[in-house]
């Protein structure tokens, strides 16, 4: 399986305190739309730990009819315990999912034997294709780089999602092994493509599909001064997706823009402060799009 591009961590819209399922249909279209290689339902982006199991795997069969076979579906399924990350994930691949992230289990932080276990179970049990997800920040646990080469010989295991806000970890585990590696983190989408990443999961693509989708095209085709070109005029629009916790900003962009009737996130995570609406205005007008709602 290959994978590379932009695979876009799409939001979960929500009406009235309920899963937007119309919205959500009409964001996968205008991911389709702006190119993008893949969608990634029920990622933290999507607000995976607020939504029952229910609604998870509706978000997921959502997508997947809506994308119908036109790109890449990879179904957030990840777990902190072993047990439901099955269930899940058996739900998905019956769904149709082509393949599932998978996070480090959180909260309990196995010992990296533990973590090895976890993903090989998932892998075997399952026999649906795994992205691990590095992101220690959210799980006080880190995919250590061994780890990462013992689970790179399962052929099910095939790519890794890098959002440590390390780069070093991208020569690091070409070294080790063979294994796909996908950035986590927009920001550094150029230079962990640039020491071989092959594409990213991405949050600023909810708002900009065709523009991230770009990036990751020159970057793969070797292009690397219009990649940095492209990166820069980009980079501002980024960091404001994270000004606040994730995905308060760009669900409060998608608003802004008329996509979504409802920028609402779900506790514990709080509305977008006011004082942070002047910065998403500014970064909207710099990829040239002008808002329609306040």
């Amino acid at each position: 399986m290959t994978l590379q591009g932009c695979y876009t961590a799409i939001v979960t819209p929500f009406r009235n305190g309920q899963v937007d399922y119309a919205a959500l249909k009409a964001l996968v279209a205008a991911q389709l739309a702006g190119g993008v290689a893949g969608i990634v339902p029920v990622g933290t982006t999507g607000e995976s730990p607020t939504l029952g199991v229910s609604e998870h795997l509706k978000v997921i069969e959502t997508v997947i009819e809506a994308v119908a076979g036109r790109c890449h579906v990879m179904a957030g399924t990840g777990a902190n315990s072993t047990a439901e990350a099955l269930e899940l994930t058996c739900a998905a691949k019956d769904l149709g999912a082509d393949s599932t992230l998978q996070v480090t289990p959180y909260y309990n932080r196995p010992s990296q034997e533990g973590v090895y276990r976890h993903f090989m179970t998932i892998a075997d049990e399952v026999g649906l294709p795994v992205v691990l997800y590095n992101i220690p920040g959210r799980t006080a646990t880190e995919i250590e780089i061994p780890t990462v080469a013992r689970l790179a010989k399962n052929p099910l295991i095939v790519a890794v999602k890098e959002a440590g806000g390390s780069v070093d970890r991208v020569s690091k585990t070409r070294l080790a092994c063979d294994i796909t590696i996908l950035s986590g983190d927009d920001f550094l989408t150029y230079p962990m493509m640039a020491l071989g990443a092959t594409g990213v999961v991405s949050v600023a693509s909810n708002v900009i599909p065709a523009e991230v989708s770009q990036l990751t095209r020159l970057l793969l085709a070797g292009d690397y001064e219009d990649a940095r070109e492209l990166h820069f005029a980009l980079y501002n629009f980024f960091t404001a997706c994270f000004i606040e916790p994730n995905p308060v900003p760009s669900k409060a962009m998608l608003h802004m823009l008329g996509r979504i009737a409802d920028p609402s996130v779900r506790l514990p995570l709080a509305p977008m402060e006011k004082s942070s609406k002047p910065t998403l205005l500014r970064a909207l007008q710099s990829v040239g799009l002008e808002p329609k709602a306040g």
